[in-house]
């Protein structure tokens, strides 16, 4: 009888292990960029024993705050740099994806029609608004941001 209601709890619930892998991931983020913090400030206190002066990449270390997503998601400045192409990449990507649940609504596929309908708007909206975001951006590129 408790397999049965274990796995009945998964079943109702199972969308909650993505969340869960969001905060777990922000965990470990956050624990690495506090380890990254305390092992330049040791670095920092060796070279001011020492009297000699710190490299510059150093010192650039402590300015990225405490809660930067650099160890999962990459620097700012690579971000930045790709962000166009990435936004590209979104509209085409959620724009098919549209097409088939479109297609999947059309002909009222699996008996859900409504549901892929809704899902087709969705992922629309998203297509329209990862083109927004390319199209900014790429006027931004062009005025030498």
């Amino acid at each position: 009888m408790e397999n049965k209601t274990m796995e009945d709890l998964f079943r109702s619930y199972w969308w909650l292990l993505f969340p869960m892998a969001w905060f777990v991931t922000g965990a470990v983020s956050s624990f690495l960029n506090y380890r990254r913090q305390k092992e330049t400030l040791s670095l920092l206190r060796t070279y001011a024993e020492k009297g000699q002066e710190p490299p510059e990449a150093l010192l650039k270390v402590l300015d990225r705050p405490i809660d930067a997503d650099t160890e999962f998601f990459g620097d700012a400045k690579s971000r930045r740099a790709g962000r166009g192409e990435g936004a590209w990449f979104s509209v085409v990507l959620f724009g098919l994806m549209a097409a088939g649940f479109g297609y999947a609504s059309f002909t009222d596929m699996y008996g859900a029609g409504d549901a892929f309908l809704i899902v087709t708007f969705v992922l629309a909206a998203l297509s329209a608004a990862c083109l927004v975001s390319a199209v900014m951006n790429r006027g931004r590129r062009r005025d030498g941001e």
